[in-house]
C-alpha cells in the first residue's frame, strides 16, 4: 500500500553527512526525515573509520606490549585473542550507533529503514521492507556515501579476493596477506594486520605509497612497515587474479617488464571508493552528474536544482567523515539562508597507520609543481623531551610561504599525529604567521613544544635543534 507524506527536509543517507545535517536541521526548528538503507552511521561508524580504528588500536597495543624491552617492561606470553577483537570492535560500533539513533529520537527526526528514488524533481519514493512510502520536501540534501572500487581484470570474483568492507568481519586471522593498493585505507589495513603477525605485501601501482604526503614521510614510513612484517612493492601493476597450484588466492602483477606472481591466504583490494548513486534514480531529475559519478554541487553544496543539496562522499569533494559533516553543516545554513562557503585547502586528514600520519594544507611537492617559493623545517622528536619520553622518533614539518611568511602547511610523522594536527589547522586555517606560534607559550614538558620548536626553525632560530 502507497502513503504520502511531506516534510520541510529529506535526508537520503544516514552516514556523518546524513546524521549530522538531520540533528542540526532538527536543532534549528525543520521538519526532518531521514532514509538510510543499511545502518545509521553510515560506511564511517559501522565499515569504515571507527571499525578499522577499534581493530587499530588493538594491533596496535599488542605490538607495543611486544616491543616494551627499551623502555624497562618486559611482558611474557603476549597474545592475542582475533575473535575478542572483533567483539570489541562490534561492541564499540553498537553504542556509537545506538548513540545516534537516541539523538535522532530526542530531535524528533522521523528515521525510515529503507532505499530512497526519485521519482522527479520534487518527490522521492522510498521502499521498506513492507511498503512504498512517497515524499515531497521542500528541501533534499543527498548524502548517499559511497561504494568501495573495484579492478575490473580476470578473476576480480574470486574466492578469497576481498574488499575493505569484507576483510573488516572476517572471521579468522590469515597468516599472509596481500594487499593491493598502497593508499590510505590498503597502508591501515597492512598495519592491523602486520602488528599482529601477519605477512603482509603491499602492491602499489604508484612509484610511492601514500602520494598525498611527501616522498620524505612516505620513506619514513617504510622503514617501520618492515617492522611490522610489511614488504611494500611499488611500480607494481597487477594484471589478474587466480589460484596457484596449492589453491592460494594469486596475484599477478608486472613491474619493470616483467611479471610475478604472489600467493597469499587472502587478497585485498583496496583502490579506493566511489560516489554511491546507482539506487537514487537521477535520472529521473534534472541533477548533474559529473564523469567520475559524483553529483556535482556549488559551493554551498546545492545542486543545479535549486532545492537539492548534495554532501559527502558522493559529491567526491573530500572523501572524509569529517568533511562530511561540515558540508552538512553548511548546507543546512545555506537552505536557512545563511550561507558560508567551505574551505577545502584546510582540511586535516589522518593515516593510522603505526606511527601515524597527519597532514593539512599544502605539500612540498605541490608547491614545487605551482612554482611557488617557501620556507620549510623539520623539528625532530628528539628535540622534545616528551617525544623522547614516549620513544617517539617522529618529525613536524612546518612550511610557509615566502612571499607572505604566512603557514600554509603542516605534516606530521608520529607524536601524537591525531591530535597535533588540530593546532596546526587552526593555524593554518587562520593565516597565522610563524611569530604567531612563536609567541605562543606551550606547556612543558608536552610533544606540542615542538610546535614552538618548528615556529622558531622556520627561521633559523630554533633551540633544541639545528637546520
Amino acid at each position: 500500500m502507497e502513503k504520502f507524506f511531506e516534510t520541510d527536509l529529506l535526508v537520503i543517507g544516514g552516514g556523518p553527512g546524513g546524521y549530522v545535517a538531520s540533528l542540526y536541521a532538527a536543532k534549528k526548528g525543520l521538519k526532518v526525515t531521514l532514509v538510510e538503507k543499511q545502518f545509521i552511521g553510515g560506511t564511517c561508524l559501522n565499515i569504515g573509520c571507527i571499525a578499522t580504528k577499534a581493530l587499530i588500536k588493538s594491533s596496535s597495543t599488542y605490538y607495543e606490549a611486544t616491543h616494551l624491552d627499551n623502555i624497562g617492561v618486559t611482558i611474557d606470553q603476549v597474545k592475542f585473542d582475533w575473535g575478542k577483537i572483533q567483539e570489541r570492535k562490534k561492541a564499540v560500533i553498537d553504542q556509537l550507533v545506538g548513540g545516534i539513533g537516541y539523538l535522532l529520537k530526542g530531535q524528533n527526526v522521523e528515521t525510515i529503514f529503507g532505499t530512497a528514488s526519485f521519482i522527479d524533481n520534487d518527490t522521492v519514493m522510498i521502499h521498506t521492507d513492507s511498503q512504498f512510502i512517497t515524499y515531497k520536501a521542500k528541501n533534499i540534501i543527498i548524502a548517499s556515501g559511497s561504494k568501495v572500487r573495484r579492478l575490473k581484470i580476470d578473476g576480480a570474483n574470486l574466492n578469497g579476493v576481498l574488499d575493505s568492507e569484507k576483510l573488516l568481519s572476517y572471521g579468522r586471522f590469515p597468516k599472509t596477506l596481500t594487499i593491493v593498493g598502497g593508499g590510505i585505507i590498503g597502508m591501515e589495513f597492512a598495519f592491523i594486520f602486520g602488528m599482529l603477525g601477519c605477512q603482509v605485501t603491499v602492491l602499489e601501482t604508484m612509484p610511492q605509497i601514500l602520494p598525498m604526503i611527501d616522498k620524505d614521510m612516505s620513506t619514513r614510513l617504510l622503514r617501520y612497515a618492515k617492522l611490522a612484517n610489511i614488504n611494500v612493492i611499488t611500480n607494481a601493476s597487477v594484471q589478474a587474479y587466480k589460484h596457484n597450484e596449492s589453491n592460494q588466492p594469486t596475484v599477478v602483477y608486472t613491474k619493470n617488464d616483467e611479471t610475478f606472481e604472489i600467493g597469499s591466504t587472502l587478497i585485498l583490494e583496496a583502490i579506493g571508493r566511489m560516489p554511491s548513486t546507482d539506487l537514487l534514480c537521477l535520472e529521473h531529475t534534472s541533477v548533474k552528474v559529473n564523469k567520475s559519478g559524483a553529483i556535482e554541487i556549488d559551493d554551498f553544496m546545492r545542486t543545479n536544482v535549486n532545492h537539492i543539496y548534495a554532501i559527502g562522499d558522493v559529491t567526491n569533494k573530500v572523501q572524509l567523515a569529517h568533511v562530511a559533516s561540515h558540508q552538512a553543516i553548511a548546507c543546512v545554513d545555506a537552505i536557512l539562508g545563511h550561507s558560508h562557503p567551505l574551505n577545502y585547502h584546510h582540511v586535516p586528514s589522518v593515516i593510522f597507520t603505526h606511527p601515524q600520519i597527519a597532514c593539512v594544507g599544502m605539500t612540498e611537492s605541490a608547491l614545487k609543481e605551482a612554482n611557488i617559493a617557501y620556507k620549510v623545517t623539520k623539528a625532530p622528536g628528539s628535540a622534545n623531551g616528551r617525544a623522547l619520553i614516549n620513544n617517539d622518533s617522529g618529525v613536524i614539518k612546518l612550511i610557509e610561504e615566502e612571499a607572505t611568511g604566512i603557514l600554509i602547511g603542516a605534516q606530521l610523522f608520529g607524536l601524537d599525529a591525531e591530535n597535533m594536527i588540530a593546532p596546526l589547522t587552526l593555524a593554518i586555517s587562520k593565516k597565522m604567521k610563524a611569530k604567531d606560534l612563536k609567541e605562543t607559550i606551550f606547556a612543558h614538558p608536552t610533544i606540542a613544544e615542538l610546535i614552538h620548536e618548528a615556529a622558531l626553525g622556520l627561521h633559523k632560530e630554533a633551540i633544541h635543534y639545528t637546520e
